[in-house]
């Protein structure tokens, strides 16, 4: 099936192209990744973290707790406190007292600190991997950081804006339908089968990564 059919449905489920429009993911202009401090990325990248099997609302809703508890998310800071700091974090009812996902914050401060010092800025980092080896990245974030495996390192991506897909439950649902995934989710070969389905219909539409992920999804589930 061409991705236009692929398309159609989509827009028939969601009451036409301008409403489907209005559901696709921002995906960052040039030079908007590379300027955005590295601490937004820790946040970002922490908070996704602790979405991770839970109640996403209930992280965002104390989001401004998170924020002042961890004075900012400055990686410079962070990639080298020591362990009473995180204890004592597992004790602040301002977040949600959850000590291994604390223990991710300095692990995942270090990965953005040496990822600037190469590139200028970690934003920088992320806008020059191009988005047709997302999953090369994925396997980066999943190496040199913590608690970045499944999809917590592809939420990460979609929240900052860089253009990539999701293989969410539906998003898998559409490839499976679509015979381009025969691989278990989760697993390097599925990264390799969706990052060649989806570089295959980016080719065929010019669309971004992000939209044709969100647009396969709508064709399949709500």
């Amino acid at each position: 099936m061409s991705f236009s059919r692929i398309y159609d449905i989509a827009a028939a489920r969601k009451g036409g192209p301008s409403v489907l429009s209005d559901l696709l993911p921002e995906v960052a202009g040039p030079g908007e990744l590379a300027a955005r401090g590295d601490d937004r990325y820790l946040s970002e990248v922490t908070r996704c973290v602790f979405k991770a099997g839970f109640v996403w609302r209930v992280i965002d809703n104390k989001w401004p707790g998170f924020e002042a508890a961890f004075e900012g998310f400055v990686p410079v800071y962070w990639q080298q406190v020591g362990p009473e700091v995180l204890e004592a974090l597992a004790n602040d009812e301002r977040i949600v007292r959850n000590l291994q996902k604390i223990r991710t914050v300095p692990d995942n401060a270090r990965m953005i600190v040496d990822a600037a010092r190469e590139h200028g800025s970690f934003g920088a980092f992320l806008e020059q991997w191009p988005s047709d080896d997302q999953a090369g990245l994925l396997l980066w974030l999943k190496r040199n950081g913590a608690r970045l495996g499944g999809n917590t390192a592809q939420y990460f991506l979609r929240m900052v804006g860089w253009d990539g897909f999701v293989l969410s439950q539906d998003v898998v649902a559409g490839l499976r339908r679509e015979e381009k995934l025969d691989a278990s989710p989760g697993s390097k070969k599925a990264l390799i089968e969706a990052q060649q389905a989806f570089n295959d219909w980016h080719r065929e539409t010019g669309l971004p990564y992000s939209h044709l992920s969100r647009i396969l999804a709508y064709s399949v589930g709500d």
